[in-house]
């Protein structure tokens, strides 16, 4: 979406003023733009669901190890998972995709410093390497989350 500013004239001719139009992009550069970032939603989202998060949800061996030998146990396990999991539903809905790429930045931002600190540095390009994805789509989707905004002041 493009903003743009238009001049508007009133039934008289007597006032102007400025007022946002908010309209989709006719380009096909446009509209390729936003196939690929809508695609990378989708890949980020089934990463966490189902690479990240469900490993975690039915306490796979592999994740139960790691999260043992970090001290946080089940709960920590579970608790990481059903962020994930949040996560990866709420890149998929408009309106909180925005909110849901950066909620998955924090996390990755702690994933890099548990590996660092815990781990020793294994694995810790990884969390760097998903934060790059999540920024661009923040980014991109900051007018979501100002939409997000206003219907939560519209509610309260």
């Amino acid at each position: 979406m493009f903003e743009t500013t238009a001049t508007v004239t009133s039934g008289t001719g007597t006032g102007t003023g400025t007022r946002t139009v908010i309209a989709e992009s006719a380009t096909a550069r446009g509209r390729r733009a936003r196939l690929a970032l809508r695609g990378l939603q989708v890949l980020l989202a089934l990463f966490y669901a189902f690479a990240s998060a469900l490993p975690k949800l039915i306490a796979h061996p592999s994740a139960a190890e790691v999260f043992n030998e970090m001290g946080w146990g089940s709960a920590g396990m579970y608790s990481i998972g059903v962020l994930e999991l949040a996560g990866a539903v709420a890149l998929l809905i408009p309106v909180l995709s925005s909110v849901a790429a950066v909620s998955l930045g924090a996390l990755m931002v702690g994933a890099f410093i548990t590996q660092v600190t815990v781990f020793g540095g294994e694995n810790a390009a990884t969390p760097l390497i998903l934060i790059l994805p999540l920024a661009l789509i923040a980014w991109a989707r900051r007018r979501d989350a100002a939409e997000l905004s206003r219907l939560i002041r519209r509610r309260a």
